[in-house]
């Protein structure tokens, strides 16, 4: 799958609630640079950063597979 369209339903969560990808990684507490990486798939995701994201998305625990394991 092209790397673009790796996390594109994690995207549009992130724009829904956020409006930006910019706010949402401000809100998270990271770099805009590590965050484009993170959703070009260049870094990885912790278990913590899984946890942390899914929660500032409202995304449910039996939900998480189709936006960090697409």
């Amino acid at each position: 799958m092209e790397e673009s369209l790796k996390y594109r339903k994690l995207r549009g969560r992130i724009i829904e609630k956020y409006g930006t990808l910019t706010a949402f990684y401000q809100k998270v507490g990271i770099s805009k640079t590590l965050g484009s990486k993170k959703m070009t798939g260049k870094a990885g995701f912790s278990q913590e950063d899984i946890i942390k994201w899914s929660d500032l998305l409202d995304i449910g625990l039996k939900e998480i597979g189709p936006f960090f394991y697409a």
